[in-house]
C-alpha cells in the first residue's frame, strides 16, 4: 500500500503487487494526513513513496520547504516528473532502507509507507534519529497500535519500546480500506513521531536494539531466560529478571541497559 496514487480510470499506471501497491483516492484523507505534519518555514522533508503523488501535490504547495522524494519504482519517478515538473531533481530513486540521509541538516518524514517493509523503514528512521524531529507515517492498524502501545499490553513490543525510547508516539488517524483502490484487507492508521532527544541517554543505540530485541524474542519466558545470553551474568540476579519483557516500561528497558553497560565498563577497567 505504500505507493499512494490518485486514481483515475485513464491512468496509465500499473499496481505492483511485489511493492504492495494501492492507489489511495481519497482526496479529504490525503489533505488529513498532510495536515498532520508540522510545518516550519525551512524545514528540510522527506516523503517517502510518493508513488503518482496522492500527497506529494499537496505538500508541494507548501511555500518556503526543501522537498525530496524517495521512490524505488521507475514508472513512478518518470510520471511524478512529468506530471510536476518542480519534482525535477528532488526525487532519489532508490531503495529507502539503503538509503543514506537526504539531507545533512534535521529533517522530517512523511509518507504512506509499505506494509511490507514498515517495520524495517522505522528501523531506518532509528538510524537518522540525530537528524529527524517528526515522522508522519501510514502503517497497517494493527501494526500501528502495536507501535503505540505501552506496557502490560500484548501488543507492545520491540518498535513500542524502541520509537518510544526516541519519539513520542501518536496514533492520529484511521483509514478505512476504502479510501484505497482496490481495498486492501485490511485497515489503516496514520502516527505521529515526534523527537524526544533521547531523554534515556543511549549512547549506543546497537546496543540497545539487540537488549530490546533479545527480550521480545522470546517474550514467553522471564527476562532471566531471554537474556542470559545477552546481558553480563550480574545483571542477571536482579529481582526484575523475574518478569517478561511485555511488563517493563521503556525507562525500564533503558535502566537495564545502562547497568548492563555500567558492569561491562567496571570490568574493563579492573583488566
Amino acid at each position: 500500500m505504500a505507493h499512494n496514487i490518485r486514481y483515475t480510470p485513464d491512468s496509465n499506471l500499473q499496481l505492483k503487487k511485489s511493492l504492495g501497491q494501492h492507489f489511495l483516492h481519497d482526496e479529504n484523507m490525503c489533505k488529513k494526513i498532510v495536515e498532520q505534519l508540522t510545518r516550519q518555514e525551512g524545514m528540510h522533508l522527506l516523503e517517502v513513496g510518493p508513488g503518482g503523488g496522492a500527497i506529494t501535490k499537496y505538500l508541494l504547495q507548501w511555500e518556503g520547504i526543501d522537498y525530496k522524494a524517495i521512490e524505488i519504482d521507475e514508472e513512478k519517478v518518470v510520471y511524478l516528473n512529468k506530471t510536476y515538473p518542480q519534482l525535477q531533481g528532488r526525487i532519489i530513486m532508490q531503495d529507502i532502507l539503503k538509503a543514506d540521509a537526504p539531507f545533512d541538516a534535521h529533517f522530517s518524514v512523511i509518507g504512506n509507507f509499505p506494509y511490507n517493509i514498515s517495520s524495517p523503514i522505522l528501523f531506518k528512521v532509528l538510524e537518522w534519529e540525530e537528524q529527524v524531529d517528526e515522522v508522519i507515517g501510514m502503517f497497517q492498524k494493527e501494526v500501528a497500535q502495536r507501535i503505540a502501545a505501552g506496557p502490560g499490553s500484548k501488543t507492545y513490543g520491540i518498535l513500542s519500546v524502541l520509537m518510544q525510547a526516541f519519539f513520542s508516539v501518536e496514533y492520529v488517524l484511521d483509514v478505512h480500506e476504502n479510501c484505497f483502490t482496490p481495498p486492501p484487507k485490511v485497515k489503516s492508521g496514520v502516527l505521529r513521531f515526534i523527537n524526544i532527544h533521547n531523554p534515556y541517554g543511549i549512547a549506543d543505540k546497537r546496543r540497545f536494539i539487540t537488549l530490546v530485541k533479545a527480550a521480545f524474542n522470546q517474550r514467553r519466558k522471564t527476562l532471566r531466560n531471554a537474556l542470559k545470553s545477552s546481558v553480563e551474568a550480574e545483571l542477571l540476579a536482579d529481582k526484575i529478571m523475574e518478569k517478561r519483557a511485555e511488563q517493563l516500561s521503556v525507562d525500564d528497558f533503558a535502566s537495564l541497559y545502562k547497568r548492563n553497560l555500567e558492569i561491562l565498563n567496571a570490568r574493563k577497567n579492573d583488566n
